[in-house]
């Protein structure tokens, strides 16, 4: 499972994002994707880790936290292609 990290400071590297996932289990693999013309950062970024209860265990902890000046939104990553809950629910 991935986890979807959002709301991030256009500051955090991957080193930070891996630095403060470690402190709930092994980071497998940290994905922070920049705007294709820009190059800057996008604001979020995917983080994997070898177990499901360490990933849960971050979402508890992370979610709604502040870092780097900003409240981070952290929960399960969706599939790609996955519509459920988009924009246009309500």
């Amino acid at each position: 499972m991935t986890l979807y990290v959002g709301n991030l400071s256009y500051q955090a590297t991957v080193d930070d994002l891996q630095s403060v996932f470690a402190e709930y289990g092994t980071v497998k693999r940290v994905v922070l994707p920049t705007d294709r013309e820009t190059g800057r950062m996008r604001g979020f970024a995917f983080v994997e880790m070898t177990e499901d209860a360490q990933e849960d265990a971050a979402i508890v902890d992370l979610d709604g936290a502040e870092w780097m000046g900003r409240q981070l939104r952290v929960n399960k990553a969706k599939p790609k292609g996955d519509s459920r809950g988009g924009m246009g629910r309500g």
